[in-house]
C-alpha cells in the first residue's frame, strides 16, 4: 500500500507500522513475569510509550493552535495519564489504537490514490500518428489537437476525437460503466481511454491531455474523494462537543472519586478515533463504486444529499424521452411550394442544436431540400421560441406557437383545427412563417426511453414524494408523455426562465430537490437545484461543470441506482455511529462494574475500534443491482 503514498505519508506510514509492531511485541513480552522484571524491558516500555506520545501530542497541540479540538487531545491526555501513573500496558494499547487509526486513514487515502493511478494506466504511453503516408510513434505528452491517430485492435484511444475512416467495436466501460461494446464509424465521436476491441480506425484528435473527458473525470473522482459530506462535518462538530463533555466528565469524576485509574479507564473507553476514519473510508468506497458504474459523484455531500431527496424534477426532452425526434407529418398551406417550404425551414433550423431543429434539418436534407444559409441574414435564435432571420429583405421565422403569437402571425380557425389534430396525437408542432403569414408546419414525435415508467415507480418506492416533469412542449404532448411514464405532475409550455422560476419556487431548506436533465440545455437548472444530475454527459462540458452527479451513459436506470447507493451508504455510516455508541456504553459498564481497569479499557477500545472500519469496508464490495 505504501507505494501509493507521497514521501511524507510514506514516512508516517512506516513509522506507524514500526510502532504497531514494536508495541505488539513488547505487550506480548509484558505478560511473561520473568521478562518483565528486567530493567532493559522497563526501558523499552517507557521508550515505546514516549515515542508513541510524540506524534499524538504534536497533532493535538497543532489543532489547539488552530482553535480546533480533536480526538488526539483525548488520546494525549490518556497517554500522559498512563505514563504518569506508570500504566505501561495501557500506554502501549493507546499507541496501538492511535497508530492503527492513522494507518487506516492512510489506507483510505491509498485506496483513492490507487483507484486514480489504475485509471491513469488506461492512458496509452505510445501513440501512432499518421503524417502524410508515414506512421510516427509519439508519446502521450507530445500528442496535439488535430493529429490523425491510427488506432488498431487492442489499442486504447488516447484522445477525444472523431473517426475519420474505418469502423471499430469500442469498449467504453472506462467512462460509462457499460460493458457492451458499441460500433463507431466515420463521423462518430470516440473518447480517450476507451478500448478498440476490433477494427482499424483513424481518429482526428479534438481534445488531448488534461482536456479529455477521461482526464476530467479522473480529476472529479480525485477531488470527490476528499470532499466532506455533511455527515462527516456533523461527526466533526459532534466530536468537538464530545471532547469537551468527555474531559469535563473525567475531571468531575476525578474530583469526586480521586481515583486516577478509574478516570484513565473512562478516557480510554471513550476515545472516538474509529469514527474519524470509518466515515471517510465509507464515503471514499461509495464514490469509487459509483465511478466504476459510470456515475460520477462530485463529493460526499452530494452522495448524502441524494439520500435525503424528496422531490425529483426532470426535463422531458432527452431525459424522459430519447430526444431523437422524427418528423411524422408536414403540411404546407396553399400558395407555397413543398420543396421551398422544406428548404426554408431546413435552412433556418440548421443553425440550432436543439433536438427538434436537428430533426427537421435532417428530414429536409433527406428529402432533397436545397439548404442555402447564405440567403439568410440577421439570423437569431430566441430560446424557448425558435429562430428568426431576414430573407430578401423580409422577415422569416421558424418556431412554436409562442413565436407566432409574439410576432402577430394570424392563424385561421381551419388551420388551428389541423394543428390541434396533430397535437392530440401527442406530437410537437413547429411552424414556418414568412412575410407575416403562416406558410406551413411539421409535426414530430419523440420516443419514450425504455423502462422510464419503471424508473419513476422505483423512485417512488425509494421514498421520493413527488416526480415533476418540466417541458417547453405543448400541454397535449406533455400530458401524453407524463401518463405513459406514470408522472402525476408536469408543467408544459415553459420557457427556459420559467423552468428556473418554477424550480426556485419549490426549493426548501426542509428537503432536497433533485434536477435531472441532459446537462446541455439544462445547465442553469442543474446548478440551481440542491443536487443536479446530468444524463448522457460523455463529452458534454456543460454537464460536467454544472451537475453535481454526472451519469456518463445515457441510462435513465442509473438514477435509482445512484439513489440506492446513496441510501445504502448513509445506512452503513449511521451503523458506524450506532456501533461506536453501543461499544462505548458496554465499555463504560465494564469500567464502572470494576471488570476492567486501564489496561483492559485500552485493549477493549483497540479491539472495538475495528468494528466501524470493518462495517464501512462493506461499501468496497457492493455489487450492481
Amino acid at each position: 500500500m505504501g507505494r501509493h503514498l507521497d514521501r511524507s505519508q510514506k514516512f508516517y506510514f512506516w513509522f506507524d507500522v514500526a510502532l504497531i509492531g514494536s508495541s505488539v511485541f513488547i505487550l506480548l513480552l509484558s505478560f511473561y513475569d520473568k521478562v518483565s522484571r528486567y530493567p532493559l524491558f522497563t526501558a523499552a516500555l517507557i521508550s515505546a510509550s514516549l515515542i508513541g506520545l510524540i506524534p499524538v501530542l504534536l497533532s493535538a497541540l497543532s489543532a489547539l493552535v488552530k482553535k480546533q479540538l480533536t480526538i488526539d487531545l483525548l488520546a494525549s491526555i490518556a497517554l500522559l495519564a498512563s505514563i504518569l501513573s506508570q500504566e505501561w500496558q495501557s500506554a502501549l494499547f493507546i499507541n496501538l489504537m492511535i497508530a492503527s487509526a492513522r494507518v487506516f486513514s492512510l489506507w483510505t487515502d491509498g485506496r483513492a490514490r490507487q483507484a486514480i493511478k489504475s485509471l491513469l494506466k488506461l492512458h496509452p504511453q505510445k501513440i501512432h500518428v499518421r503524417v502524410g503516408e508515414e506512421i510516427k510513434q509519439v508519446r502521450m505528452e507530445d500528442l496535439r489537437r488535430g493529429d490523425l491517430i491510427e488506432v488498431e485492435a487492442g489499442d486504447r484511444i488516447p484522445a477525444d476525437g472523431v473517426v475519420e475512416s474505418g469502423t471499430a467495436s469500442i469498449d467504453e466501460s472506462t467512462l460509462t460503466g457499460e460493458s457492451e461494446p458499441v460500433t463507431r464509424e466515420k463521423g462518430e465521436k470516440v473518447w480517450s481511454s476507451t478500448l478498440n476491441l476490433g477494427g482499424l480506425i483513424l481518429v482526428r484528435a479534438e481534445r488531448v491531455g488534461a482536456d479529455t473527458t477521461f482526464s476530467r473525470i479522473i480529476d472529479l473522482v480525485e477531488k470527490a474523494s476528499v470532499a466532506k459530506a455533511p455527515i462527516s462535518s456533523m461527526a466533526e462538530r459532534f466530536a468537538n462537543w464530545y471532547i469537551i463533555l468527555a474531559l469535563g466528565a473525567s475531571l468531575l469524576l476525578y474530583l469526586t472519586t480521586k481515583n486516577l485509574p478509574l478516570v484513565l479507564s473512562v478516557l480510554l473507553v471513550v476515545c472516538a478515533d474509529d469514527l474519524a476514519v470509518g466515515i471517510p473510508l465509507g464515503l471514499t468506497a461509495a464514490i469509487g463504486q459509483a465511478a466504476r458504474r459510470g456515475i460520477i459523484i462530485k463529493g460526499g455531500r452530494f452522495l448524502e444529499g441524494l439520500s435525503q431527496a424528496e422531490i425529483i424534477v426532470t426535463d422531458k426532452t432527452g431525459t424522459i424521452t430519447t430526444g431523437k425526434f422524427q418528423v411524422e407529418n408536414y403540411h404546407v398551406f396553399s400558395g407555397y411550394d413543398k420543396k421551398e417550404f422544406l428548404s426554408a425551414l431546413g435552412t433556418l433550423e440548421s443553425v440550432s442544436n436543439h433536438p427538434l431543429a436537428q430533426a427537421i434539418h435532417h428530414f429536409a436534407k433527406e428529402n432533397g431540400a436545397d439548404l442555402q444559409l447564405s440567403a439568410l441574414s440577421e439570423i437569431m435564435e430566441v430560446p424557448g421560441y425558435g429562430i428568426k432571420a431576414v430573407k430578401s429583405g423580409l422577415p422569416i421565422m421558424a418556431g412554436n406557437f409562442k413565436m407566432l403569437e409574439a410576432n402577430g402571425v394570424p392563424i385561421s380557425p381551419s388551420d388551428i383545427k389541423l394543428i390541434e389534430e396533430q397535437k392530440s396525437l401527442g406530437r410537437n408542432v413547429l411552424f414556418l412563417a414568412e412575410k407575416g403569414r403562416l406558410v406551413g408546419f411539421v409535426s414530430m414525435k419523440d420516443s419514450i426511453r425504455p423502462k422510464a415508467s419503471k424508473v419513476v415507480d422505483e423512485l417512488r418506492e425509494l421514498g421520493i414524494r413527488r416526480v415533476i416533469m418540466l417541458t417547453g412542449d405543448n400541454q397535449e404532448v406533455a400530458r401524453a408523455t407524463a401518463e405513459e411514464v406514470h408522472i402525476e405532475e408536469f408543467r408544459a409550455n415553459l420557457l427556459p426562465q420559467e423552468k428556473l422560476d418554477y424550480l426556485k419556487s419549490i426549493l426548501s431548506p426542509n428537503y432536497k430537490v433533485v434536477m435531472v436533465g441532459d446537462g446541455v440545455n439544462d445547465a442553469a437548472a442543474l446548478s440551481l437545484a440542491d443536487i443536479g444530475i446530468a444524463m448522457g454527459a460523455i463529452g458534454a462540458d456543460a454537464a460536467i461543470e454544472s451537475a453535481d452527479i454526472v451519469l456518463m451513459k445515457d441510462r435513465l436506470t442509473d438514477i435509482p441506482e445512484a439513489a440506492k447507493l446513496s441510501r445504502y451508504t448513509m445506512k452503513v455510516l449511521k451503523q458506524d455511529l450506532w456501533i461506536w455508541g453501543l461499544t462505548n456504553v458496554v465499555g463504560l459498564f465494564l469500567v464502572f462494574g470494576g471488570i476492567i481497569g486501564p489496561t483492559g479499557a485500552a485493549a477493549y477500545n483497540f479491539l472495538t475500534d475495528f468494528l466501524p472500519l470493518i462495517n464501512s469496508s462493506k461499501l468496497f464490495r457492493i455489487r450492481s443491482s
